[in-house]
């Protein structure tokens, strides 16, 4: 049979999955379309729906409030062994970073409020995470990964700028970093650029529809999102994201 031929035979959402896969070894980068992770997932609207209804329960994050940013966020980490082995919860930490990725937060160790037991429970949440973990496996095998899980709301008034990212340009000092869009409401900007260590952009895209899926190889790649602004002044405007990162545990 050709090299041609086994690709064929396989599910288009498998063949998707294995372009994403190839593109994070060969550039680093990778925007995986909303309709992609649907199929990838195999998932309803109402799934979908239901899924996102937990940005509701986000707690402020004072860290970035402390430099002007208005951003919810809560916490999580797992011990996964991607891509089909057993996935647990982890006792909550305190969310600290490599020293040679986040400028902004060096030797600051950052407590958030815990993932609620029902988003936990989700399982979507869970089908995300398999997702992930068959993207991550690309890059690495250990025996095992540490997963944190880190849902986001960046809101934006009339009179100020929404940061989703504060620190800026950076890396998170693990494996795969991922950045799915859950939902966006009356908002402009939001464009998210990855580069590589020397500077030059690899991808820039703005998450626009829900299901979109960023991801990055952070171990020769930086990430940063432009601020957000309301296209209608007279109410906020709302970006919803599901971060998710993977390094070896």
């Amino acid at each position: 049979m050709t090299a041609a031929g086994p690709s064929a035979d396989r599910p288009p959402a498998d063949r998707r999955l294995d372009e994403a896969r190839a593109a994070l070894v060969s550039v680093g980068a990778h925007v995986m379309p909303a309709a992609v992770t649907a199929a990838c997932l195999d998932v309803s609207g109402t799934q979908w729906a239901n899924f996102g209804r937990h940005w509701n329960s986000l707690c402020v994050d004072s860290y970035a409030a402390e430099r002007g940013a208005c951003r919810l966020r809560r916490y999580g980490r797992f011990e996964f062994t991607a891509p089909t082995g057993p996935m647990r919860l982890l006792p909550q930490e305190s969310f600290v970073q490599p020293d040679d990725s986040n400028p902004l937060y060096i030797d600051v160790d950052r407590t958030f409020e815990p993932l609620t037991d029902s988003f936990v429970a989700d399982p979507m949440l869970r089908a995300v995470l398999r997702l992930l973990g068959q993207s991550a496996t690309a890059l690495d095998t250990p025996a095992s990964w540490l997963v944190k899980v880190h849902p986001f709301r960046g809101v934006a008034s009339a009179d100020g700028q929404g940061q989703p990212t504060p620190e800026g340009l950076h890396r998170d000092g693990v494996t795969l970093v991922s950045s799915l869009l859950v939902s966006r409401r009356n908002a402009t900007g939001g464009q998210s650029s990855v580069f590589d260590s020397a500077g030059r952009p690899l991808v820039t895209t703005t998450l626009s529809e829900p299901g979109t899926l960023l991801l990055g190889d952070d171990r020769r790649t930086l990430h940063s999102v432009s601020p957000i602004r309301p296209s209608d002044p007279s109410h906020p405007a709302y970006r919803d994201v599901l971060v998710v990162t993977f390094a070896p545990g």
